[in-house]
């Protein structure tokens, strides 16, 4: 089959804005709660990582677990679908993965992909998968990523994780956005800062599977959210981010005591230049986190309008920044990785590919 010319590929990036979950917004990142000095000296378990995202957040987090799935332990996915699903094309994104799956995808030949990428060492060893936990959640109101797109991941879990381990909400009236108890825009429409007062709390039933013994948080945070220079930590990796990331420490993490790492991954323009603070201090993440001893980082895309071409900042679920996007290779994986690590000063027994040392 013969790929579009250039100004057809334009044509469809540019219909990706018209179906992807999130519309431009320009408000600036507001730095009232952002601390811009240097981050805490911290001790994170590096060998018991979470990682959560929605919408191209959510493949991004499916990506990065899968790459890692000897040290990144659960994983948390809000309106995503299966891995390697664009098969590195944006019509196939477009045509499949999104609104719409036009003819049948073929999860054996997505899983062959994945083993393919085993065998060369590109990802991890996916019998990790079998103890892995998977936390899935699809609004039945959401339109932007229809439910035949997030059961596609679910039913791929399922051929490698321990169903026990999975827990799949599809039954809840909302739409496309991250669902909190009281926090952001009308639950049924998917609009900026895409985070819907819900009455749900998903990151708490988010991490209370994943994490075990979280206890339910007070009202209270003690923690700062603190910047972080993502090009100067991540290098070249770091061309498709944007300058900072941020993260949050809970104040025990910041007096030394031993913390868990939780990765969450936005939405298209859901960065921080489009929803300013919104995503980094509305979720709920963060008050579970205080509590609990867990840091978050929140690294953060930008948009781009020319090559690669990215004009919503969405993550990289199909190929625009790296060839090798879907496993350990992709430039944004290891940026991120590069990002987690920067954040730890204790020792780690993983090395320097992002495997566990046996």
């Amino acid at each position: 089959m013969m790929k579009p010319k250039p100004f057809l590929r334009r044509a469809m990036w540019l219909s990706l804005i018209s179906v992807s979950a999130l519309s431009f917004s320009s408000l600036s990142f507001s730095a009232d709660a952002t601390e811009r000095g240097d981050v805490p000296s911290l001790t994170l378990d590096l060998e018991n990582v979470t990682v959560s995202g929605l919408s191209s957040g959510g493949y991004m987090a499916t990506q990065f677990q899968l790459a890692h799935s000897d040290w990144v332990k659960g994983v948390g996915v809000i309106a995503g679908g299966p891995y390697f699903c664009a098969r590195g094309d944006i019509t196939t994104a477009l045509s499949q993965c999104v609104n719409k799956v036009e003819g049948e995808i073929s999860l054996e030949g997505l899983n062959e992909k994945a083993k393919q990428y085993e065998t060369e060492g590109k990802i991890a060893s996916l019998s990790n998968m079998k103890d892995a936990k998977v936390w899935l959640f699809h609004g039945t109101q959401d339109t932007r990523v229809i439910a035949p797109v997030s059961d596609l991941l679910f039913e791929q879990y399922k051929l490698w994780t321990d169903t026990q381990n999975i827990a799949y909400i599809n039954d809840k009236p909302m739409a496309h956005l991250f669902p909190t108890k009281n926090n952001g825009v009308n639950c049924m429409k998917s609009e900026s800062p895409f985070i819907g007062n819900c009455d749900y709390d998903a990151a708490g039933a988010m991490l209370s599977h994943l994490v075990e013994d979280v206890s339910t948080p007070d009202e209270s945070l003690s923690g700062q959210i603190h910047s972080i220079d993502q090009q100067k930590i991540a290098g070249d990796d770091a061309k498709t981010l944007a300058s900072e990331g941020f993260v949050y420490v809970p104040e025990s993490c910041a007096q030394g005591e031993p913390c868990r790492a939780h990765i969450s991954f936005h939405g298209c323009n859901q960065y921080a230049d489009a929803v300013g603070d919104a995503y980094t201090t509305q979720t709920g993440l963060n008050e579970w986190a205080d509590d609990n001893n867990i840091v978050v980082l929140y690294p953060q895309t930008k948009k781009s309008l020319f090559m690669p071409l990215n004009p919503q900042g969405c993550w990289d679920w199909w190929g625009y920044a790296s060839s090798d996007y879907a496993n350990r290779d992709g430039a944004q994986i290891r940026a991120v990785k590069k990002l987690l690590f920067s954040l730890n000063s204790a020792p780690s027994t993983i090395n320097a590919s992002g495997s566990t040392n046996e």
